[in-house]
């Protein structure tokens, strides 16, 4: 004889945590933009993130952030779709929550997508046939909020350890000594497509000039994943001020950036440079070796700042 359950303990059934997971933001360290033409990039996960809860439901399904504006809700139900769908679409409901300031740079919508990627494959019963993977899922749906990622957020963050990525490839990296940063909240900036948008067509005009500041930011990332499995932290600043010069050769820094990378070496930044699309906002990083003193004193002068380590 089947065993009757009262509704109350069918609801508390369905409301049952089955599986988690936890995406890191990320900070480019070295070769944003450079990243997409071919040439690698420097990145490390930060300490804090997205976590995305999964429980017992009777379908599969996402609760938005009630603070999310109507096109924000539509890509992340469309990305959650794409990511249900590689997953079999367990029968759960995900729920999120994040650490993370949004549009900064910080790769909070990587974040998410590894999160949720990583909650889903843990809630999926068993079927036959090959699994999709974290990179997969969570590539599904980065291309929904960015359209053609470079694919550098989503594999640091599912990383989870300073990477050097050219064109799709990971290459681990383990860091000899401690690497604290500052990151800096500047406000918002304009979207990640339009300045990508903006460079391109400067690229196309002028082809030649640019390929050679693309190719000097490649140099640069292969040099600083030298001088991170050394330990060579004041190797690593100086190659963070020259990726800073040649990001404002390439028009993407701002006046606000600017200063801010000179405050920051002023306190003792052994390198400081914007992280991210750059425009005038976002994020900027100061490679600090007292990452918590340089926050106190930024803070006490009403700068929006937090400290992360991001090695060791």
């Amino acid at each position: 004889m089947s065993e009757v359950r009262s509704p109350q303990v069918k609801r508390a059934i369905l409301g049952a945590e089955v599986a988690a997971g936890f995406g890191p933001g990320k900070v480019i360290l070295l070769g944003e933009h450079g990243v997409v033409y071919g040439e690698p990039a420097l990145a490390a996960p930060l300490r804090v993130g997205v976590q995305a809860v999964a429980r017992a439901a009777e379908r599969c399904s996402v609760v938005c952030p009630r603070d999310l504006s109507p096109v924000h809700r539509r890509a992340l139900e469309e990305a959650f779709a794409r990511a249900a769908l590689l997953t079999g679409a367990p029968k759960v409901q995900v729920s999120l929550k994040s650490d993370l300031p949004v549009s900064m740079g910080l790769g909070s919508s990587a974040a998410l997508s590894v999160a949720v990627a990583r909650a889903l494959i843990a809630a999926a019963p068993p079927r036959p046939g090959r699994k999709a993977s974290e990179l997969e899922v969570a590539l599904a749906m980065e291309k929904v909020f960015h359209g053609t990622p470079s694919g550098v957020d989503h594999a640091t963050s599912a990383c989870g350890n300073p990477v050097l990525f050219k064109q799709g490839k990971v290459k681990p990296l383990v860091a000899k000594r401690p690497i604290d940063v500052v990151v800096v909240l500047l406000g918002d900036r304009p979207s990640t497509k339009d300045t990508v948008r903006g460079l391109r067509e400067r690229q196309a005009r002028w082809p030649d000039r640019y390929r050679r500041l693309f190719r000097e930011i490649g140099h640069v990332a292969r040099e600083g994943a030298e001088a991170v499995t050394s330990g060579e932290l004041e190797s690593l600043g100086d190659l963070m001020n020259l990726n800073q010069g040649l990001l404002c050769a390439l028009q993407l820094s701002s006046d606000r950036i600017d200063a801010m990378t000179r405050e920051l070496r002023a306190m003792g930044a052994l390198g400081a440079k914007l992280t991210g699309a750059g425009g005038d906002g976002g994020a900027v990083i100061g490679l600090f070796e007292d990452a918590a003193g340089a926050v106190r004193t930024l803070s006490k002068n009403g700068v929006n700042c937090f400290a992360s380590r991001l090695a060791g």
